[in-house]
């Protein structure tokens, strides 16, 4: 009886604490923490950060390639961006352009975005061709995240066979061990 009480209250404990976990990552400061945190997973944390850099830098591409001018352009873009650490880089890199500072320098003072598409974004700067070569970093990172994706889809398919297996197997022995055990005892008597 007391087990049963012990379970309950841990299953409440946790779901009110992931409940409380997913209410703080919807504030602000919760959400910038919350995908520091995630950007550093050993795994995904780098795939998730250039999925995102590569969502950024085709919006702001496409804007540009319309006539967009650039100040307007990063705003727009930064609206399109889910992640709130790369969005907040993203509006303070606005406003350093607006006060007058280059597109590469005002992303790099945050630290969150790539070197290479940073350096990526320097040279078509310099070279006056900002728009096609975010299309070049966004096709780069998209080209990236989806060869890790696959990579990691194959690397998890035998995983899951086996957990599989051995939930079958877990199911299947749970269920004939009682009959066996009976028919033992049937033949002992």
């Amino acid at each position: 009886m007391d087990n049963r009480w012990l379970i309950m209250a841990m299953v409440l404990g946790l779901a009110l604490t992931a409940t409380g976990i997913f209410l703080w990552s919807r504030t602000e400061a919760g959400g910038l923490a919350f995908d520091r945190w995630k950007y550093r997973l050993p795994v995904l944390g780098d795939t998730l950060l250039k999925f995102q850099v590569a969502q950024f830098c085709r919006t702001l591409a496409t804007l540009l390639a319309g006539g967009t001018p650039l100040v307007a352009g990063l705003q727009t873009a930064a609206e399109a961006i889910d992640s709130k650490l790369v969005r907040e880089t993203v509006a303070q890199a606005t406003q350093m352009v607006r006060e007058g500072e280059s597109l590469h320098r005002a992303l790099a003072s945050k630290g969150v975005l790539p070197d290479m598409a940073l350096d990526m974004i320097e040279v078509g700067e310099s070279s006056g061709a900002l728009a096609p070569m975010l299309t070049s970093v966004a096709e780069f990172y998209e080209d990236e995240v989806s060869l890790k994706l696959s990579t990691l889809v194959a690397l998890i398919e035998p995983i899951m066979l086996i957990f599989m297996g051995l939930l079958v197997a877990f199911i299947l022995i749970s269920l004939y061990l009682p009959i066996f055990s009976f028919s033992m005892q049937q033949q002992g008597t």
